[in-house]
């Protein structure tokens, strides 16, 4: 035993030295190699069964179970039979020996390698595996190491990894289903008989005022007094040990209930029991336990008390979170709500020494996600199969979750509950629309319940009511485009929104005097403007009076976004029944709008510049931003009176247009510039009143944005109002026809207008050919930059529109595209100003191709394939970085669209582009494994199938009609083999989403071409497809698109099943390596000749699966092992 007793000294001292801070990590790395190298040597496993029974250094003990566990999981098929029994009866023996005084990381690793062995072995070779699990857990001395065990068994075999073939994991699950019974028996008994001697000691509680819990509500969530009774029991206080195992066996049940299916034998005692553990989460005594002689030893324990509270949750929200929910179960689920309500009643229960939120802010906080989650399961997967349960009070546990939802002590979890809501009025929504003829019926059940919630979120958003916790919420980092005040401000209003939907008059009579309270406010900081030596100033300085308009403003400021959020439901069917009120809204928006500007509340001074200043800027842009949201009633509006009385129309627009002239000027803070420029925007796009364009103040506003003296917008600004001005020129009139129209007048203003912008740009075309010294060089580019960006937006605008319109627009910018095309080769070395130039020609592409006419089409893309020759390709791609790429990205998109069109026009660019792409692209980008370019060029050779068709396949009339006996005539074969293969090389390169893109392209020429039947893929191209396909299944490269990749090998499988069974899959087979031909013969045999989708991508998967395994075993023989 000196060897043994040897090695185990050595290996302790090199595991001290490996994890000591001083070794270098050259050492670490020899010590590891010396460790591994042991652990491959045969019969290594008996030094490691003596390390284990003869050391208490933690690290030898881990190694030892580390070599045990690679022994079993990969090497077990080479360890001889007389081996493996003495492995089998060794481990458990040790553990049983052990286990009490083995740390707990070690013991629950020395439990995984034994369910280890049950995997590969029970019941065949190791028949009492699952019999000694029982047996540990009914001997009183050893439960918690049974649960430990039975919680692994659960784990390891329900839902194995792939290292078992598909037979052995079908068999596992069947062995385990016929075992659930009996576990489940055994672990109710445990729960059930834990409680029972508890509560039998619990010492009577005196009788209090609150102790009635059993009121009417219980009464009728729980229809029999005696439930009532039970679950009134005082909570029982556990000894540690007992909590201990009660933890074990609500984990165990936990994990079961993830895997089995809900059926009679999860038995009504056994949710009881689960539910009197639930009441641990919601006692507050359990986290504060009478103190016995004083240790602090209580608070742990209560702790303790409480997870057992969370753990009975996560059993409860297992079994709830399945959708699929048997009859015979039904009446099961009825008593699981009920009995959680129970809960939900406990822990909202006001009385004289707790509020609501004080009680919820002294529970566990998982206990309340659990719950919150149970709450949201209920609402999501089971309201419509409980609601119509008579017995089911449906009002009242809105009640409670009401109650709940709003003392939530944190702000996550008000946003969760806010969710909840949020699903139920989905529900409600759609329950009315597929019901409309008891509509009313549905909506009084609710209404009160909608109109509290209405009122209670408004109120949370305003600082009047809530401030402390507003106060809490940050506003200044972004974190998914918004901050926490945007997040908590949007979640409301969708809620306010959706109540809107289904009670507009009650929700627009509750919301609109909270605004009408606010903004009289507002409009009454006019009598405290004073002038002063420097300009305005509001004279309120008390420190309490700005605190107050403060929270004012902000109020005021979420209100007009929730006004805003409510536009949509006074448009379509219902605008005459609610003109009135959304008239009233729209009549205060206008006048408040111009009463800022006016003032100019944005340019004042006040006392506290660094608040108030913000605020009054935000209730400016937000009062814009709300009037725009009504830009679509004002057109329904407009279309109703045109004809008779537009006064009040008329009244509306212009005073609008007072209020957001002022505000279009560069002295004026971004965030209200660009408020009123989309309201310009939307009043020049969605209304297009046809007296807009004679309005002064419009006129004003065209005379600054041509003017060059003036001082040039922010970009973005500019931007807006160049398409304001644009679309009040272009877009055609509504309500009136064609004649009326005014096109000759209207299309001279545009082409002046357009000319003002392009001044200085149209001049570049004369120096743009010569040299230019770096100063001169950047500023053309902001030239080239300001006008491309506001002729691009120009043109995306109208790109939906009339061909009137698109005429009209492509007349004005002509010159600018010639001078574009002119400047285009100047400018090819910098790619900065390449890719503005691209970005515009692919939008005229888009909206104007029709317009520019073929002859300078042909020209524009005759330019740019010059330009792109094979050493510019490689250069913008290699070496200028994402502009680079961006570039040639565009000019893919172009061409994209340019395939696309029908007729002849540009078929004879298809030889050009096909062999830019094959040529020239492709060989650049094969090989880099960056997916920059790969998306658009893979895009284009689709679109250059899908449209172009008959270039490659000439169908002729007389061919269709004899099918099957004249094979279609083929052109331009060399090319299609070239797109394909490129397509197959594409499948094997490790970019996940280029790989889902191009197996969509192939299956949609499929669909839409029959691809797959063609002759030349059949014959020539099908099976490597399908090849490469299931590789790439073996190699697991890309196992997020499983699915996807077995319909496509189905689709291709299905065009010539005979050659897939009888020719394909045997070669597949032959040349797979790593499985020897026995396994081969097994693989093919288990592969059925199915012939319909389901069976036959289950087929695939199980080929997958099982070539894995083989291969696994295969490696983990021992060296010279030989296989009969």
């Amino acid at each position: 035993m000196a060897s043994e007793e040897a090695s185990l000294r050595a290996l302790e001292s090199l595991m001290t030295e490996f994890f000591h801070n001083c070794t270098t990590n050259e050492r670490k790395r020899e010590i590891e190699e010396l460790l591994n190298n042991f652990a491959q040597q045969i019969g290594a496993w008996r030094f490691c069964l003596y390390f284990l029974s003869s050391t208490r250094n933690d690290y030898v003990m881990m190694y030892s179970l580390t070599v045990f566990e690679n022994l079993i999981n990969k090497m077990w098929l080479g360890v001889p039979s007389q081996d493996k029994m003495e492995i089998r009866s060794c481990l458990p023996k040790l553990l049983l020996a052990h286990h009490k005084t083995l740390p707990y990381f070690i013991r629950n690793k020395l439990c995984k390698v034994i369910v280890d062995i049950g995997r590969q072995d029970w019941p065949m070779f190791y028949h009492d595996f699952f019999t000694n699990i029982l047996q540990l857990i009914q001997s009183p001395v050893t439960t918690p190491l049974g649960l430990i065990m039975l919680k692994t068994t659960s784990e390891e075999l329900a839902c194995p990894r792939e290292d078992l073939s598909v037979a052995r994991k079908e068999e596992l699950r069947k062995l385990l289903l016929d075992q659930v019974q009996t576990v489940l028996g055994l672990l109710t008994g445990i729960l059930e008989s834990i409680w029972d001697k508890h509560s039998a000691t619990a010492a009577t509680p005196p009788p209090s005022p609150t102790s009635g819990e059993s009121g009417d509500l219980l009464s009728s969530l729980l229809q029999s007094p005696s439930a009532a009774k039970l679950l009134n029991q005082p909570i029982p206080i556990l000894d540690t040990d007992s909590e201990y195992i009660c933890s074990l066996a609500l984990e165990c049940l936990a994990h079961l209930f993830s895997w089995i299916p809900l059926s009679t034998s999860i038995t009504p005692s056994l949710l009881t029991t689960i539910f009197h553990f639930a009441r641990f989460g919601c006692d507050t005594r359990a986290r504060k336990m009478p103190s016995v002689n004083g240790s602090s030893q209580n608070s742990v324990l209560g702790q303790e008390r409480g997870r057992l509270g969370v753990l009975a949750m996560s059993c409860i929200n297992e079994l709830m979170s399945k959708n699929c929910v048997p009859m015979e179960f039904e009446e099961y689920l009825l008593r699981m709500f009920q009995q959680t309500f129970y809960l939900l009643q406990k822990i909202t229960k006001e009385n004289n020494a707790h509020t609501v939120k004080s009680r919820l802010e002294e529970l566990d906080e998982s206990y309340i996600e659990k719950f919150t989650d149970f709450l949201r399961l209920f609402v999501s997967v089971h309201l419509r199969r409980i609601e119509s349960y008579s017995q089911f009070p449906v009002v009242e546990f809105l009640a409670l979750l009401f109650k709940y939802t709003f003392h939530q002590p944190t702000h996550e979890g008000y946003f969760s509950c806010l969710d909840i809501w949020t699903l139920f009025l989905d529900y409600l929504t759609s329950k009315i629309k597929s019901r409309l003829a008891d509509k009313e019926a549905v909506l009084n059940r609710y209404e009160d319940a909608l109109v509290l919630l209405l009122t209670e979120v408004l109120n949370r958003i305003q600082f009047r009511y809530n401030q402390a916790q507003l106060e809490e919420l940050d506003d200044e980092t972004l974190d998914d485009d918004q901050t926490e005040w945007q997040r908590y401000l949007r979640q409301s209003l969708e809620v306010v929104a959706k109540v809107m939907e289904l009670l507009p008059s009650h929700a627009f009579s509750t919301l609109f005097p909270v605004l009408q309270d606010n903004l009289e406010v507002y409009l009454g900081l006019q009598q405290f403007v004073v002038t002063s030596g420097t300009g305005h100033r509001l004279n309120i300085t008390a420190e309490n009076d700005c605190r107050r308009l403060h929270c004012s403003l902000r109020d005021l400021s979420s209100l007009l976004q929730a006004v805003g959020r409510l536009a949509e439901y006074f448009i379509g069917d219902v605008f005459a029944a609610r003109f009135n009120d959304a008239l009233t809204v729209v009549e205060r928006l206008v006048k408040v709008t111009l009463y800022g500007s006016q003032i100019k509340l944005y340019n004042i001074e006040t006392a506290v510049p660094s608040v108030l200043k913000p605020d009054l800027i935000d209730v400016h842009a937000q009062s814009l931003a709300a009037l725009q949201a009504y830009a679509h009633w004002l057109a329904q509006f407009y279309s109703e009176v045109h004809r008779q009385n537009p006064e009040q129309f008329i009244s509306l627009v212009s005073t609008a247009l007072e209020a957001i002239t002022p505000l279009i000027s560069s002295k004026v803070q971004e965030k209200l510039l660009l408020s009123a420029c989309h309201l310009l925007v939307s009043l020049a796009t969605t209304v297009r009143p046809v007296f807009l364009i004679s309005i002064p103040a419009v006129q004003k506003v065209f005379n600054r944005i041509t003017d060059t003296s003036a001082q040039r917008l922010p970009d973005k600004a500019q931007v807006l109002v160049c398409r304001a001005l644009s679309n009040v020129l272009l877009l055609p009139w509504p309500n009136l026809p064609e004649g009326e129209q005014q096109w000759a007048v209207r299309s001279t203003n545009h082409a002046s207008l357009v000319s003002a912008l392009t001044r200085d740009y149209r001049q570049l075309k004369a120096t743009a050919i010569l040299p230019q010294r770096k100063v001169q060089l950047e500023d053309t580019k902001v030239i080239i930059h300001q006008t491309l960006s506001v002729l691009e937006d120009i043109v995306e605008s109208i790109s939906g529109e009339s061909t009137k319109s698109r005429q009209i627009c492509y007349q004005s910018l002509q010159e600018s595209v010639q001078v574009s095309l002119a400047l285009f080769p100047a400018f090819i070395h910098q790619s900065d100003v390449t890719d503005e130039m691209l970005s515009f020609f692919l939008t005229l592409f888009q909206g104007l191709r029709v317009q520019m006419g073929v002859p300078f089409t042909e020209q524009i893309i005759q330019t740019f394939l010059n330009m792109f020759t094979r050493e510019q390709l490689a250069e913008s791609i290699l070496h200028e970085g994402s502009t680079g790429c961006r570039v040639v990205e565009k000019f893919l998109k172009i061409l994209q669209v340019v395939v696309q069109e029908p007729g002849q026009v540009f078929k004879p660019f298809l030889p050009s582009v096909i062999s830019l792409c094959m040529e020239q692209v492709y060989p650049i980008i094969a090989e880099r494994s960056s997916p920059d370019v790969k998306a658009e060029l893979f895009e284009l050779l689709f679109r250059v199938l899908h449209h172009n068709w008959r270039y490659f396949f000439k169908s002729s009339v007389l061919a269709s009609v004899q099918r099957g006996v004249a094979e279609e005539q083929m052109e331009n074969e060399a090319q299609f083999s070239a797109i394909m293969q490129a397509f197959g090389q594409s499948f094997l390169q490790p970019d996940i989403h280029l790989f889902k893109q191009n197996l969509f392209y192939l299956e949609t020429l499929n669909t839409k071409q029959k691809l797959y039947h063609k002759k030349i893929f059949r014959t020539t191209m099908l099976f490597q497809f399908v090849n490469v396909l299931l590789q790439v299944l073996v190699h697991k490269s890309h196992d997020l698109l499983q699915e996807e990749i077995g319909i496509a090998t189905y689709n291709m499988a299905s065009v010539d099943f005979d050659g897939f069974y009888s020719a394909f899959l045997p070669e597949f087979l032959a040349s797979c390596d790593g499985v020897d031909s026995n396994q081969k013969n097994v693989l093919g045999r288990n592969f059925k000749m199915d012939r319909d989708l389901p069976s036959f991508t289950q087929n695939v998967h199980r080929l997958v699966n099982d070539l894995r395994y083989y291969r696994l075993c295969n490696d983990s023989l021992p060296p010279g092992t030989v296989k009969l």
